[in-house]
């Protein structure tokens, strides 16, 4: 597992898990119990047993955890062994998301990636070993000096591993990040627009082909495995994040948690205060498309109708008047959608028409 620090050996982990949980406590309760956890952000696979044990306790203390709940765990390869695995699948984890990237040694390292080729086939053999029933594995497309071939094989190596789940991200270079750093967009190490088309395509034609149903923009899922959590998001449905930078949407109300840690230990201490206010109700309405629309099913228009009144649909459907044209926008049963996979290719483009004219 490398050099890192581990749950059980950091005491910045463990004081982190301390203020987190403080958190939780100090967090108004849902009506009902949570039907979906996710572990994500940063590497939780770094979590000791005991202190994945001592979160989820929490959560089930104050706010209760359904029968059945999903709860998701992200996990790197190299980053666990066979006992941990065991132990998270103990506590209660039924849902693993592998952060494989990409099958190329030499792609793994121009990504920063600490695993190796080696490592994630180890990994998914670990995760055999323990029966956790939802697994899926995350690509990244659009990689320096990645290429068609080297996708495909990638592509291939994932349906032969079989996951119920597969997530296809584009990469996308952020300042201050380690990409950022060294490669700027159009630069030549980085695939042609045109090269990140075709992956995408390729992406869709090959995992389609083997089964698996391309629900949302980025995920493919074998039927009756869609991941659950996610949903709430694309869905705007209510949602906790706990945690440093970590955001919320209750009450119609969206906030994001302090992202440094002095700073966010010192609003846990002083109460974890939420002041903003109610979205307004267009962008709330803008929200809704810009996440609705990644779905495959799209978004109801009868549902959008009660929400936001019917005269607005008939305006977003006079917006996107150009793109049903095209072949990229289309209403069927009673569902305003993107149209697989030109209109996903060109989502930003829709959105970008809507938030323009509706904004």
């Amino acid at each position: 597992m490398g050099d890192r620090l581990r749950g059980e050996t950091s005491g910045t982990i463990s004081q982190y898990v301390e203020v987190l949980c403080q958190e939780i406590a100090i967090t108004p309760a849902f009506s009902q119990p949570l039907k979906t956890i996710f572990f994500g952000g940063g590497t939780p696979s770094l979590l000791s047993i005991e202190q994945l044990q001592r979160i989820v306790t929490e959560l089930e203390k104050h706010f209760g955890i359904a029968s059945g709940a999903e709860i998701s765990m992200e996990i790197d390869p190299a980053t666990f062994d066979l006992a941990h695995i065991a132990g998270y699948r103990h506590v209660g984890v039924n849902r693993v998301s592998l952060g494989v990237q990409a099958f190329q040694g030499e792609l793994l390292q121009r990504a920063g990636r600490s695993h190796s080729v080696e490592d994630i086939f180890a990994a998914v053999e670990l995760i055999h070993q323990v029966e956790i029933p939802e697994f899926s594995l995350d690509l990244i497309s659009g990689l320096p000096h990645q290429s068609l071939d080297q996708w495909q094989d990638s592509l291939a190596k994932a349906v032969a591993i079989a996951p119920t789940h597969i997530s296809i991200y584009d990469l996308t270079i952020e300042p201050g990040t380690a990409f950022g750093r060294y490669y700027k967009p159009g630069d030549t190490p980085l695939p042609t627009d045109e090269a990140t088309v075709k992956m995408y395509q390729m992406g869709q034609q090959v995992l389609t082909s083997a089964g698996y149903e391309h629900y949302e923009i980025s995920n493919y899922a074998q039927p009756g495995h869609q991941c659950r959590h996610n949903r709430v998001y694309w869905e705007n449905r209510p949602y906790y994040g706990f945690g440093m930078g970590a955001a919320s949407y209750v009450d119609g109300k969206r906030f994001t948690r302090p992202r440094k840690t002095r700073e966010y230990y010192q609003w846990v201490q002083a109460g974890g205060v939420i002041d903003c206010d109610v979205t307004p109700p267009k962008e709330v309405l803008l929200e809704t498309l810009m996440l609705g629309l990644r779905l495959a099913e799209g978004l109801s228009l009868t549902a959008l109708a009660k929400g936001f009144g019917e005269e607005k649909v008939e305006e977003i459907c006079w917006c996107l008047q150009g793109y049903f044209d095209q072949g990229w926008v289309e209403v069927a049963e009673g569902r305003l959608r993107l149209i697989d996979p030109q209109g996903f290719l060109f989502s930003n483009v829709v959105l970008a028409e809507l938030f323009e004219k509706l904004g």
